[in-house]
């Protein structure tokens, strides 16, 4: 099992306000982060003293992780992976605390706004749609919707595929159930049609919303990042979202519930790549030069994409604007300074190409 570390250091992030108001943010924003380091710091704490310092196990982009049975159950979905695994390390009836997990797992909605993850509060409220429906088929090949299947398939789970493992301690029992193969672009077309709604109102091409979406989270409503990146399309409260209120006329910044809301959320990073793309670097000439710088600064900044030219802004315009659309695309994969930037265009600019057909 991939194990996420709660690496908890938050970088500065810079926001361009001026005067006063400049100030009021990143107080605001100092304030916002370190108050999230705490909250994360106390559940790692948390977590290690009872699973031990080598099970620590937290939501990211990709995993939705809910502990529950103060805290000695835990559901970890890898949307990448395609894999749910439910473990325990509950001494006094491990079976009972699994098929517990199993059907809250099974059976949660697609509204993060339910569901704390940084806690052991059991307050997974079973959905009349959940949110694995059609992801996950039961040992009788059917999709699971209701209670009486969810349970009748956790006791299926719990007799023909219980494991157990030592790790220091404790034993840890577990059951992995594997999603469909087709489970990724499931998500993905529940999302379409607000998709194709903020790519027609902000001239967003949907391939590229869909491959920012499928690189940041995977399609996992639940996304979360050590940054406190938010939401389907990753968005930081501070920074894009900061942005793109001031662009719309709004005063400070999204709260973390209107981003962990699916429309909200594809609505402020297709609003942020518009900006990327008309605004911050819409003097590059060449659409392809520009989707190139589009897609590195969603991860990085505009700025940083500018400055792998030069220092000086007007100079780097004129650099891209005088190479080759592939040369852009060599220069930005080889010699940005960052490397999750370098891979974070690739990785994105392959996943556009399987998206162009749904345009």
């Amino acid at each position: 099992m991939k194990k996420i570390l709660a690496l908890l250091v938050i970088a500065p992030m810079l926001i361009s306000c001026s005067g006063s108001k400049k100030d009021q943010f990143n107080e605001a924003y100092v304030k916002d982060t370190n108050g999230f380091d705490i909250l994360m710091g106390q559940f790692a704490h948390n977590i290690e003293n009872i699973w031990g310092m080598n099970e620590v196990l937290i939501a990211g982009p990709k995993d939705y992780v809910k502990y529950s049975d103060q805290y000695y159950t835990r559901s970890h979905i890898n949307f990448d992976a395609g894999t749910i695994t439910l473990e325990t390390i509950s001494g006094t009836d491990p079976a009972a605390s699994l098929r517990q997990a199993i059907i809250s797992t099974l059976l949660v909605g697609d509204d993060p706004g339910n569901v704390d993850l940084y806690s052991d509060a059991n307050d997974i409220q079973i959905s009349r749609e959940p949110m694995l429906y059609g992801q996950v088929l039961d040992n009788t090949g059917q999709p699971i919707r209701w209670e009486g299947r969810a349970a009748s398939f956790a006791d299926y789970l719990i007799q023909n595929k219980l494991m157990r493992r030592q790790s220091g301690l404790h034993v840890i029992y577990s059951v992995t159930i594997q999603m469909v193969p087709n489970h990724l672009n499931k998500r993905a077309h529940k999302y379409l049609p607000m998709i194709r709604e903020a790519s027609a109102k902000y001239g967003v091409d949907q391939s590229l919303i869909l491959a920012i979406m499928q690189t940041e989270s995977a399609f996992n409503p639940y996304a979360v990042s050590n940054a406190d990146a938010l939401g389907l399309m990753q968005v930081v409260q501070h920074t894009a979202g900061v942005d793109v209120f001031k662009s719309e006329g709004k005063w400070g910044k999204p709260s973390r519930s209107y981003l962990f809301d699916p429309q909200n959320n594809i609505n402020t990073g297709t609003a942020y790549l518009a900006m990327l793309q008309n605004v911050y670097l819409g003097n590059i000439n060449n659409p392809t030069s520009r989707r190139y710088a589009v897609i590195t600064a969603y991860n990085g900044g505009a700025g940083s994409v500018l400055r792998v030219f030069s220092q000086n802004k007007t100079q780097a315009f004129n650099i891209i604007n005088n190479m080759a659309p592939g040369d852009v695309y060599t220069t930005l994969t080889t010699k940005h300074p960052s490397a999750e930037s370098r891979r974070y265009l690739y990785k994105v600019n392959n996943t556009q190409r399987s998206y162009r057909r749904v345009d």
